[in-house]
């Protein structure tokens, strides 16, 4: 006897049950294409289902993406915190960077002012590390939310400069100066940087996050409000 029910069953991959299967059909993708391609159709594509399925478990693209940086902040291994509050926030701030640097996609999502509300607590133990130890510092929840932002506009810019330079080739288009680096410069004019001339991309590609942030935290942190014992 046929079977009535064997025109509607699936044939090859299961269906897709829950949202680990998706998230990591999204990875894939994402490595594979870049985030910017991710789309809901693509997804249910690659899963072998169709766009009605996949909105059954997931909303939309951007709750996607959010799951996605949730899902990844949360396998962030957490280092010991020092005792000292500047050093807290230096080591929350430098792990978060090291953790965008090797995803860089997730820092180009979150390059919006406000992305903090949107993100769920898995993802959060680092801007709570910074605030609280801005506030231990001296600083007022207001000066401490200030610190933070700081902290990330410096680790996002220097996470999508460095992955575009790895990106894109100067074959590929980007603008480049004619002859020799800062070789068409007036040296009258610009005498320091003409001066410096081929040396600077080198000097441009070294690996100074670390250095600049420690600057920048003690910079930051001076502004706070005086503590206790300050007349």
């Amino acid at each position: 006897m046929t079977d009535p029910h064997a025109s509607r069953r699936r044939v090859g991959r299961p269906p897709v049950t829950s949202r680990v299967e998706i998230l990591a059909a999204a990875r894939r993708l994402i490595d594979r294409d870049g985030w910017d391609r991710l789309t809901m159709r693509r997804l249910a594509s690659e899963l072998g289902i169709g766009p009605t399925t996949l909105y059954h478990h997931v909303r939309d693209r951007e709750e996607l993406l959010l799951l996605l940086i949730d899902e990844y902040a949360s396998g962030i291994p957490r280092p010991p915190l020092p005792a000292s509050p500047r050093e807290r926030i230096t080591v929350a701030a430098a792990t978060l960077h090291d953790a965008l640097a090797a995803w860089p996609w997730a820092a180009e999502i979150l390059t919006s002012d406000g992305f903090v509300g949107l993100l769920g607590e898995r993802a959060l133990w680092t801007v709570e590390t910074i605030v609280a130890g801005a506030i231990d510092h001296g600083c007022t929840p207001d000066q401490a939310v200030h610190v933070f932002r700081h902290l990330w506009y410096h680790a996002v810019g220097e996470i999508l400069v460095r992955a575009h330079t790895t990106r894109r080739p100067a074959s590929a288009g980007a603008p480049t100066r004619r002859g020799a680096f800062f070789g068409d410069l007036d040296a009258s004019r610009l005498p320091q940087l003409t001066a410096l001339g081929d040396r600077w991309p080198a000097l441009a590609a070294q690996d100074t996050y670390r250095i600049a942030l420690a600057a920048i935290v003690d910079g930051l942190l001076a502004q706070g409000a005086p503590g206790p014992s300050a007349s």
